[in-house]
Parts: C-alpha cells; structure tokens; sequence
C-alpha cells in the first residue's frame, strides 16, 4: 500500500513538473490584429504550436513591456512610453521587420459616386472637429450624395489607429470618435459590407480577404489616385498610407525557450515566399537577412526614436 501511494506520489509529482514545463516553454504573442494573421500563418507553417491573440498593438506593448508575452506583433515602432515601460520592468527586445502593409480605405460594394478620395478630405472627415458636424457624404466632396456617412475604423488600442491619425490628421491619436471602433478587422469588414454608407480603415490584408464584400478607394496625395497594389506600395507611390510591420521579442525569452528562437528563425527565413498569401508585402532578401542577424546576435532596442516614421522606404530598414 505504501509503495502504490509512493508510485502515486512520484507520478503526480512527475506530471506536475512536465506540466509546469510545458507551460514555461509556451510561445505567447499578442499585438496587432494586422500582424495576427502572418503570425498564425508563420506558425502553421513550421509545425509551432504558439498562443496567439490580437488585443492592438498598444495594448500590445503594455503586456509585452510588463513580461507577459514573448513576441509582440506591431503594426508600427515602438513609443517613447513603451520604450520606458519596457526599461523599468527590465525587458528587452529585439526588433524584427517582418513585411510591409497598406491601409485601405474602403467603402461598401454598391457605393457608385466615390472611386478616390484625397488626403485633404480624409482629413476633413477624421479630425476631431468633424464629429458631429461632418456627417453627410456631400460635405466631404459637393458632387457626391446628400446622404448620411458611417464611419467604421481601428481602435484606440490598434497601431493602425495610431498610424492614420498621425498620417492623415496630423496628430496621433486625435479623431473624432462618433464611429464604430473595433479592434476586430473582421468585425469591421462585416459592418460595411452591410451598410450602403459605410467607410472605413483598416490593413489592406483584411480588404484582399474580403474584396468581393467592398471598394477600395484611391488615395490622392497630390499626384493623382493610387490604389494599395503590391506594385504601388513596394515603389513608393502609395503614400501616405504604407507603413513596415513588425515582431518584438522578448531577448530573455530567447535564451529561457529554445524553441523560439527556431521558431523565428524559420519566421524570417521563409516568409518572403509566402506572406503575399496573407494581403501583405515582402521585403526585401537583403531586409530579411539584416532581420536574421539581428535575431542570432541579440541585437536589442531600436532604431527608431519612438515617433511614427511617415513614407518610411522599404531597404532603408537597418541598411
């Protein structure tokens, strides 16, 4: 009887400490909801198992710089705060650029007046002197319907927010905010594909998942309509509404979990022949190289000076 009880005793004991192993060794990412879908891909396609959620990337941050996850998907730099959030608790990370993205502005598949929009008049419509006074689709451009507009966009939380605001207002994370906010793109998608009035912003991933349910709109900067195609994006026209995404990683977790270092080695070594699949654009071989080596030398911190980088080129990341 004592024996048994000391079987028992061992075997719980063994399968307590395989289970506490096992959940020290789980790869955890959280961040963007744009980078949320390339990261489940690029864990698909390694065999990985990972926990991977989307919360934006602000929020993001504030649990990766607290040490709660491992990886921190980014749909831009990292900020001064979170720069100082993540020195106080002690975490460093290493910056990873892993594709490039588009914002799209969309509108609902029976929309026939609007086919572009001008940067000037997403500003007219975004600012926050707009909420509650500019609210019909003839205010913004005079030959186009006197009909309500709904505005559906990314969350306070969402990189993406932080990206066009800066862009478009002119100050990050100033808007007016009488629309519907989520930090769920499929959400969004499902909102303006409903609603005859609708426009929104959001990754260009989630408009080429979702293209046959609504328009894109042309972005005129100055030098006539562009649309967000790969070609466009990767030579520069589409501006200013193209941006670098990113993965942050926890450098002390690279050294605690073995299995997250392959993990993002086989990440950045075989994305550029698929990530297209997901909405997004490659960088470069030689970007993805410099991505490498920063990854195997533990190169931590940034490049950047904790303020959103505006018309940011594709090989000028850490040539």
């Amino acid at each position: 009887m004592k024996t048994q009880s000391l079987l028992l005793a061992i075997f719980v004991g063994l399968s307590s400490a395989m289970t506490f192993n096992a959940a020290a060794q789980q790869i955890t990412a959280d961040g963007s909801s744009t980078v949320y879908p390339i990261t489940v891909e690029a864990a698909r396609r390694a065999g990985v198992e990972i926990d991977v959620s989307f919360s934006g990337t602000t929020a993001g941050f504030r649990r990766f710089c607290a040490g709660e996850t491992d990886i921190s998907d980014a749909s831009r730099p990292i900020n001064k705060e979170e720069m100082e959030a993540c020195a106080e608790a002690g975490v460093e990370y290493v910056e990873l650029p892993i594709a490039f993205d588009a914002l799209a502005v969309v509108v609902n598949a029976t929309n026939d007046w609007a086919q572009s929009i001008t940067v000037e008049e997403l500003r007219k419509l975004w600012e926050p002197a707009a909420e509650g006074t500019v609210t019909t689709w003839q205010q913004v451009r005079e030959e186009w319907p006197d009909r309500p507009i709904k505005l559906f966009g990314r969350g306070q939380d969402s990189g993406t927010y932080d990206y066009f605001t800066t862009v478009i207002v002119g100050e990050t994370r100033s808007s007016r905010s009488d629309y519907t906010a989520s930090e769920d793109e499929e959400q969004l998608v499902a909102g303006i594909a409903v609603n005859p009035d609708a426009l929104g912003f959001f990754g260009v991933g989630a408009y080429f998942r979702n293209w046959e349910e609504m328009n894109d709109l042309g972005i005129d900067s100055g030098d006539g309509p562009v649309h967000p195609a790969m070609r466009e994006v990767l030579a520069g026209r589409y501006q200013p509404l193209a941006r670098p995404l990113f993965l942050y990683v926890n450098a002390a977790s690279l050294d605690s979990k073995p299995d997250l270092q392959e993990f993002l080695r086989s990440y950045l070594g075989n994305i550029q022949s698929w990530v297209h699949f997901t909405g997004y654009m490659p960088l470069s071989a030689q970007a993805y190289d410099k991505a490498l080596e920063r990854l195997n030398a533990r190169t931590t911190g940034t490049r950047f000076d904790g303020e959103l980088q505006i018309g940011m080129g594709i090989d000028g990341l850490y040539n």
